[in-house]
């Protein structure tokens, strides 16, 4: 059985960026955070990605098995790394995402898992929020109410991550639990790296823009962005979520153009879909934190800090770790999947009631 009080939890995120597994250690009671403990991380090899991006777009039934293999190996052998967690939250690999369609489907396998790190693991978080209606995602919301309390903000802020696609968490810290009405409004802006990891492989063999390095030497394409926000899910009332290729024709818009120009059109529009998606926001937040690989995109963060009235940091300058949130994130919400406690709710994923989300699986011979 799981003690009552704080513990040590180990969380792992496999993103839609397709570069590795990350994992880190939370101490928490479910509610609040305590501290921060070691982080690891473990990428994949050009071939692993290949393989994975081969099973993109794949749905239960599909031949996965090549893909959930990779899955598996990388998070055991990272996972076997930690010493002390009592317990882990293993959100797997999405590959596909359609909420209102077809559901959402991530692979990699709790129970063995489980069986192999000789702790309870808890997984497949997001398929009760979609069987009552919401979403899906995003599920780091929860965690980022924890972590505004946790850096003692009094305002409503923003956390922003800019990872294979976006997502933008509006905080209230005045509210006693993410829970309440108004504490928090969560949705997926649009994509964010996604799209310009995919060209730079395509035409530089390069696995992103390093240093934004690219897009600076070009110029943003009006055309091709207001194309881009024409599309009706710029229109749609959070929250909303989306699959990682679900605006893949947005590199159609960029296909005539220069490698420079293509790859600052498409940061331009991803900077543009958070300008979008913060006009959402119940009262203008205090600061926008960013997480996520795209906080490293200098070029990216700039177009943000110009186009916002509010002060535009990574989440380092809050004391928080931007590699490893959505790992930490999972830590967290496996506590509270084990204590029964919420994980989302209407603000964050629109399902019709806050919702537990999250199957447990124990090594064999253990209650």
């Amino acid at each position: 059985m799981l003690k009552a009080g704080r513990i040590w939890a180990l969380g792992a995120m496999s993103g839609t960026s397709l570069d590795g597994v990350d994992a880190a250690m939370v101490e928490t009671d479910g509610e609040e955070i305590f501290a921060f403990g070691a982080s690891d991380y473990r990428g994949y090899s050009e071939g692993e990605q290949a393989v994975l991006a081969g099973a993109l777009g794949k749905w239960p039934g599909e031949d996965v098995a090549e893909a959930e293999a990779v899955v598996q190996m990388a998070h055991a052998e990272l996972l076997s790394r930690f010493e002390g967690a009592q317990l882990v939250g293993f959100h797997g690999q999405t590959l596909a995402h359609e909420p209102r369609e077809r559901g959402t489907y991530q692979i990699g396998d709790g129970a063995a898992l489980s069986e192999a790190l000789g702790v309870p693991v808890v997984w497949d978080f997001r398929s009760a929020d979609v069987e009552l209606g919401g979403e899906g995602a995003p599920l780091a919301p929860f965690f980022h109410f924890a972590c505004a309390k946790w850096i003692g903000a009094e305002r409503p802020l923003c956390f922003l991550n800019l990872g294979g696609v976006g997502n933008l968490t509006w905080v209230d810290p005045r509210k006693d639990r993410p829970e309440a009405e108004g504490a928090l409004l969560a949705f997926d802006t649009g994509p964010a790296n996604a799209p310009i990891n995919d060209v730079m492989m395509r035409r530089r063999g390069l696995p992103y823009d390093k240093d934004g390095a690219l897009a600076r030497r070009g110029h943003v394409e009006d055309g091709a962005l207001e194309l881009f926000l024409d599309d009706a899910y710029f229109s749609r009332m959070p929250p909303k979520s989306l699959d990682r290729n679900e605006f893949s024709d947005m590199i159609g818009l960029v296909n005539e153009l220069s490698d420079a120009d293509a790859v600052a059109t498409l940061t331009g529009m991803s900077a543009a879909a958070v300008l979008r998606g913060m006009e959402h926001c119940p009262e203008p937040p205090e600061r926008l934190l960013v997480t996520g690989g795209g906080r490293h995109n200098p070029v990216l963060m700039e177009m943000l800090r110009v186009a916002l009235d509010c002060p535009v940091e990574p989440v380092e300058a809050a004391g928080l770790d931007g590699d490893m949130l959505e790992a930490q994130a999972f830590a967290y919400l496996a506590v509270r999947v084990a204590r029964g406690r919420p994980t989302s709710g209407p603000g964050t994923t629109g399902v019709r009631a806050a919702v537990c989300g999250g199957t447990i699986s124990r090594p064999e011979g253990t209650d």
